[in-house]
């Protein structure tokens, strides 16, 4: 299917929990290809903007009736201030920048194997115990509607400004409580490559 599609940018994630190894989501994303590519030109250009910087979470990516039955929204992938449907936390995770309070643990790095038409970005994301600030002791919310009950998720890139980030990636998923008593680690790969030799992640 990539290749009768002609895919050149794809996405691939994991959320866990790295004490239990618990796994709440593995799969693909969705890419948002005209913000992508403005942000690749950009970034290939030297313009000093166009770089992954955060990644956003949200809780409005999904609807659950009285019956417990979920109903998933679509990706947000056009218009280019497409955003997350309700995003209530932010991570940055571009370790060059001072709002990066662990770089260590949330980071970009380039992965390339010589002569493999494709190179991967491996993100890095932890959402450590304390944090969100106001998430509640422990995961047992009836509330599927909290602010930390995160059902989607998107990377953003940099635009002038810290205050204008553009939407690239958006994925929704079942949703996942945040509470003190767990870590959640998202480790987000995206693959860009060459038109030809067309390889999934």
């Amino acid at each position: 299917m990539l290749e009768e599609n002609k895919a050149m940018i794809e996405g691939f994630l994991t959320i866990t929990d790295p004490e239990t190894g618990e796994v709440f989501f593995d799969g693909p994303n969705s890419i948002h290809f005209e913000n992508f590519s403005e942000s690749l030109a950009f970034s290939m250009a030297h313009k000093n903007k166009g770089y992954i910087y955060q990644m956003s979470f949200g809780n409005g990516g999904s609807n659950v009736d009285p019956t417990g039955v979920i109903t998933y929204l679509p990706p947000n992938q056009t218009g280019q201030s497409a955003d997350l449907y309700n995003e209530t936390y932010s991570k940055v995770v571009d370790e060059n920048s001072a709002s990066n309070t662990d770089p260590s643990r949330n980071s970009l790095t380039v992965v390339h194997t010589v002569g493999k038409v494709y190179t991967d970005i491996l993100v890095k994301c932890l959402l450590d115990y304390g944090e969100p600030s106001g998430q509640q002791a422990f995961d047992n919310s009836t509330n599927v509607n909290g602010e930390f009950v995160f059902d989607e998720l998107g990377l953003k890139t940099i635009g002038d400004t810290v205050n204008n980030l553009q939407l690239v990636t958006h994925v929704v998923f079942h949703p996942v409580q945040k509470s003190l008593n767990r870590q959640i680690q998202i480790n987000y790969t995206i693959r860009i490559q060459s038109l030809t030799h067309i390889q999934s992640v």
